[in-house]
């Protein structure tokens, strides 16, 4: 039996990235999945290739730093599809890149409301659809840089930790009843955002050098542990923060 045969499955930011490797790996293994994105085109696009390949899927448009979206996306799932017994909680952005105190307010307020909040916004309309379900289970996606820190990345690093924090405190709240959260750390992954760093060879390598495994980490690879915890292989799995990093946080 497929790990999520009967599962409806939410992934925001879904369209691409990281998420796009999530929808393909919860389709493959049987959930019915809502594909959130701002991107139109590239989120039609996903639905069109889920359907490709025997899946079902339904895509909406939302912006994750507003609450009213996130509450919509989450009833148009149910309404759509009967239930939500998993989530995961990609969409994020790279943020402003500058030092503390030459950070605007605008660029730290920007990352935190789409990382940060919009992941609080998500669970928390979430939540009472999968205990409405009988139980689910959360995937927030933070990043390496939620355990580490990033020269001029501030808001970025502040919202990844944000995540890890969030997600431990989610999950000792509703672990006894049915609804596991976890968390998941990628390192530095081939997106198209970073394959166009190939172009400036020094700076892709040194990317590369940061990761004892030698090279940089695939989506597949992350979506991997997010399929395990989303299905009930991880059914003890509860409050935990899991790098997906090639090394990097071992150093």
């Amino acid at each position: 039996m497929a790990l999520l045969e009967g599962k409806v499955a939410l992934v925001t930011g879904g369209a691409s990235g990281i998420g796009r490797a999530v929808v393909d790996a919860y389709v493959r293994e049987g959930a019915k999945v809502t594909i959130v994105d701002m991107s139109e085109e590239n989120g039609r696009k996903a639905v069109e290739e889920v359907a490709g390949m025997g899946g079902e899927a339904h895509f909406v448009r939302a912006d994750v730093s507003r609450p009213e979206e996130n509450e919509r996306m989450v009833r148009e799932t149910v309404e759509r599809f009967g239930a939500l017994h998993v989530a995961c909680n990609n969409a994020g952005i790279g943020g402003e890149v500058n030092a503390v105190a030459d950070m605007s307010v605008e660029g730290w307020d920007k990352v935190i409301a789409i990382n940060l909040s919009g992941v609080f916004y998500a669970m928390k309309y979430e939540i009472p659809a999968m205990l409405a379900a009988g139980g689910g289970s959360i995937v927030n996606m933070a990043s390496i840089l939620g355990a580490a820190g990033w020269a001029t990345s501030a808001g970025y690093v502040a919202a990844k930790h944000g995540v890890v924090g969030l997600t431990k405190t989610a999950a000792l709240e509703y672990a006894a009843k049915g609804v596991r959260v976890n968390a998941i750390g990628p390192a530095f992954i081939r997106t198209p955002l970073i394959s166009a760093l190939e172009e400036d060879k020094a700076a892709y390598d040194m990317l590369v050098s940061l990761h004892p495994i030698g090279r940089l980490g695939e989506p597949e690879e992350v979506a991997a542990l997010a399929l395990f915890l989303a299905s009930d292989a991880a059914s003890f799995v509860h409050g935990a923060y899991i790098p997906v990093d090639g090394g990097y946080l071992a150093r």
